[in-house]
């Protein structure tokens, strides 16, 4: 065991010795002010204490880096790759794992991957119900968030059944983001797992079928039929993202919305984009979760410093910092029993803002389907309500 652990630093020191005072080009979702503050802490952190120049590549889609690798390997670019470390889960993730763009077996041999507890934590190894096979290093932990004006809502709706009752009686005030954008394809997800019988959920995990999706979408599709009509412009014209959502309820448009980024909420009553009495909550038939992660291209220029990196995400300082509402809110992938009380006093929150997301919330999680059905859903969702008849309307 002594040798392991001292060739196992060695190791590690190899991969310090080599990447330090070099450039990681980091490419994530830039869509959010929020998070492109913390990950310019990031880039102050890993500069102070290797020399690393963390340059954020800000995305409007994890598409955009997943393009761009397979274009580099389709050229013959097979180690200078412009692409270093992406932030990724789910379908781009998938996609990437099947055409071998991302470089293995690292991920689990980071100093830090041993306070996520994994064999306690299977989500730590898991993108989707897919194992990551040591390509991911989780980053964090969101869920399916609803938010409401608590002047004007007086009793939220507290699941789906209850939402169609509402928007019904409350027409015009909620809707989501037209697919394939990430929020409306989540809520999807959401009512999708909701509405399957539950001896029948397990469908929902493994690749999808024509058998499948013929039992289960159905009625996904009913529902939707009912909700439609309920919602802002009738449900012809659906919004383009999550921010664009944001907008309608500060103009008082839409009085209930959704969001994956909890810790926005509070951020944007801040800054008055939202107003003071909205209030967060989760569905009590639960919310849909996932652990998202960051990899490393198959052919990065620049792999030992982006492993660095990524063991610096993992580190008691970053994850603590992550955590609190002011910096991005995203639940920790730590297990804290595993840290001292001085660490895992971090992770408290002393007063917490009135919008923000209970900590205490009982509302049970529920898993990612496989990546397929997000893939089925997205298209066959375009057949039915997409661009024949009606159309998006500009973020602006």
């Amino acid at each position: 065991m002594a040798y392991s652990v001292l060739g196992h630093a060695q190791s590690w020191q190899t991969t310090v010795n080599e990447g330090v005072n070099k450039p990681v080009y980091f490419h994530a979702w830039g869509g959010d002010a929020q998070i492109n503050s913390y990950i310019q802490w990031l880039g102050e952190q890993v500069k102070q204490q290797y020399n690393i120049d963390l340059v954020h590549i800000k995305l409007a889609d994890t598409s955009e880096a997943v393009s761009r690798v397979l274009a580099e390997k389709s050229a013959g670019n097979h180690t200078q790759g412009k692409v270093d470390l992406i932030w990724i889960n789910g379908a781009n993730f998938a996609a990437m794992s099947k055409h071998g763009l991302l470089k293995t077996d690292w991920a689990t041999k980071l100093p830090n991957f041993y306070l996520t507890n994994p064999t306690k934590n299977p989500a730590v190894t898991h993108d989707f119900g897919l194992p990551t096979q040591g390509m991911e290093s989780p980053l964090g932990q969101a869920s399916l968030t609803f938010y409401y004006d608590s002047k004007t809502v007086i009793h939220p709706p507290k699941n789906l059944k209850q939402l169609l009752n509402w928007s019904t009686k409350n027409k015009g005030r909620f809707t989501y983001s037209k697919p394939p954008d990430f929020i409306g394809v989540s809520f999807l997800k959401y009512a999708l797992i909701n509405l399957t019988p539950t001896e029948q959920r397990s469908l929902l995990y493994q690749p999808a079928t024509e058998k499948s999706a013929a039992q289960l979408l159905p009625a996904l599709w009913q529902y939707l039929d009912e909700l439609h009509p309920t919602l802002w412009r009738k449900g012809t014209f659906f919004v383009q993202n999550s921010a664009a959502l944001k907008r309608l309820v500060s103009d008082m448009e839409l009085s209930l919305s959704l969001t994956f980024s909890a810790a926005e909420i509070p951020a944007a009553v801040e800054r008055y984009d939202l107003p003071l009495a909205t209030r967060s909550y989760a569905m009590h038939d639960g919310s849909l979760s996932n652990t998202h992660f960051v990899a490393i291209a198959y052919n990065a220029s620049h792999s030992e410093s982006a492993k660095l990196v990524a063991n610096f995400m993992l580190s008691v300082q970053a994850q603590a910092q992550k955590q609190q509402p002011a910096n991005w809110g995203d639940n920790t992938v730590l297990d804290l029993s595993l840290l001292s009380k001085e660490q895992a006093a971090l992770f408290s929150q002393q007063a917490p803002h009135p919008s923000s997301l209970a900590t205490n919330n009982q509302s049970p999680a529920l898993a990612e389907p496989h990546p397929s059905w997000s893939t089925l859903i997205n298209q066959q969702w375009q057949l039915r309500y997409g661009t024949y008849n009606r159309g998006t309307v500009s973020n602006d």
